[in-house]
């Protein structure tokens, strides 16, 4: 089993986006903990261009401690927007990630599908730290046609994927509750639209859950488009990020289906904040070769 430290490792400790000297502190926290495997993350314009200009000592970092990139993030709302030339500028700085991600030798680079654009009245959307059981209100804002956003959307996804294509590095996209792909439904109508076997997604765990998915049928229908898995628990009722065994998902099935369907890429612990970071992370990391061990994987 390959085991990954996802970046919520370095966001939990040093903020979001973290600073660039606190990325370099917790590369090296992620490899004392005996990670070989590690997530990085741009995010948004200012934190993705620091990463880009300082790419050569991140690679010479990983490198010296022996780690490996398993997935980049490149977390740009703009390539998304309906404003075309804003668009346009957001697409030419994610070729830029993409080469970045290259460099640095990734697996994959992933991507967020973000809110709708709507109004917040009142309430908190997912980005803004969503307070689940508290009521959201919003407003559809003056003009706006869902089929323009969601062909437009999907447009930025195929433009996404062709890019990571010409530089042969597998795009997959994250579901997270909330956004504009929350669910394996959404997946799934997404992934027949962009029509690539270069583009896949991640398995969030945590954010399915939450979303009442239940977690088996989810691998069954998303089966070989399934190219990474994020790993965190909750008892369904928020998007906490927990440690296996902290909430309320069969873990086992989990790995079994996805054993099943002959899934043997990167399972990335994805815990949240703690006071205690490195050693919920240990034992996460502990957990998943117990599973790798016992069920062979």
């Amino acid at each position: 089993m390959k085991i990954s430290c996802g970046w919520m490792y370095v966001i939990g400790r040093y903020g979001f986006p973290p600073k660039l000297e606190n990325i370099h502190k917790g590369i090296k926290e992620m490899s004392n903990l005996g990670f070989e495997f590690i997530e990085m993350e741009g995010v948004k314009r200012d934190n993705l261009i620091e990463v880009i200009n300082n790419k050569a000592n991140l690679l010479k970092l990983c490198n010296d401690l022996g780690l490996k990139l398993a997935n980049f993030a490149i977390l740009l709302p703009e390539i998304f927007s309906m404003d075309a030339p804003l668009k346009k500028e957001a697409l030419e700085l994610f070729k830029k990630g993409v080469e970045t991600a290259k460099y640095l030798n990734s697996d994959f680079v992933w991507i967020d599908s973000f809110v709708p654009p709507v109004e917040v009245k009142s309430g908190k959307t997912f980005a803004q730290n969503m307070e689940f059981g508290v009521q959201i209100k919003v407003k559809i804002p003056s003009g706006f046609v869902w089929n323009n956003f969601w062909n437009n959307f999907v447009d930025s996804v195929k433009k996404c994927n062709q890019i990571a294509k010409n530089y042969e590095i597998p795009l997959v996209i994250e579901p997270r509750v909330g956004e504009v792909i929350s669910n394996s439904d959404a997946l799934l109508r997404l992934i027949e639209l962009v029509g690539s076997k270069n583009f896949g997604v991640i398995l969030d765990t945590a954010h399915l859950h939450a979303g009442k998915e239940i977690l088996p049928l989810s691998i069954e229908k998303l089966g070989p488009h399934i190219k990474y898995v994020h790993i965190a628990d909750n008892d369904g009722s928020n998007d906490r990020h927990l440690i296996p065994g902290e909430g309320t998902i069969d873990w086992e099935e989990v790995f079994i289906s996805l054993k099943r369907w002959g899934y043997d890429g990167y399972y990335a612990v994805d815990l949240e904040k703690f006071p205690d970071s490195g050693q919920k992370f240990l034992e996460c990391k502990q957990f998943l070769e117990y599973y790798g061990n016992k069920l062979s994987i």
